[in-house]
């Protein structure tokens, strides 16, 4: 599996900017919106998702080595804990999962940055799990 390369191009340069990435949180929100198979994962959000997905734009674009758009306006992502309120378990995991593999699948062409992006969010799926058997800590207390 091939690694994110950050010495010639950012992974937020690969996809294709701020467009690409919008194009990218757009799918993955209209799949958790549609999917019955994400209905778990999609009622801990809010009935209108476009805070969500402008914030989760905000984010990818640092987190993918472009503009810290998240940090400048709301200040350090601090993920698991702005996401501690919410019940999040293997099911919302797995479900949230499912809806970015197929995002990613039709919206990112790049198949080995597509692969690394999602070995990422994999990673990051399994951080944000506060309920179920042997659940992640973040070194913060809770």
């Amino acid at each position: 599996m091939e690694t994110i390369d950050q010495t010639t191009e950012t992974p937020y340069q690969r996809i294709g900017g701020e467009a690409a990435i919008r194009k990218l949180v757009d799918r993955f929100y209209q799949l958790m919106d549609e999917l019955p198979e994400a209905y778990t994962a999609r009622k801990i959000h809010p009935q209108d998702l476009t805070e969500s997905g402008n914030k989760f734009v905000d984010f990818l674009s640092g987190w993918l080595g472009g503009p810290q758009l998240y940090v400048e306006k709301y200040g350090p992502p601090m993920l698991r804990r702005r996401h501690m309120p919410y019940a999040i378990g293997p099911e919302e995991r797995d479900q949230w999962l499912m809806c970015m593999k197929l995002a990613l699948a039709e919206s990112v062409t790049d198949e080995p940055l597509r692969a690394a992006l999602y070995e990422q969010f994999v990673r990051i799926g399994e951080f944000m799990r506060n309920r179920g058997e042997n659940v992640p800590s973040c070194g913060c207390g809770h």
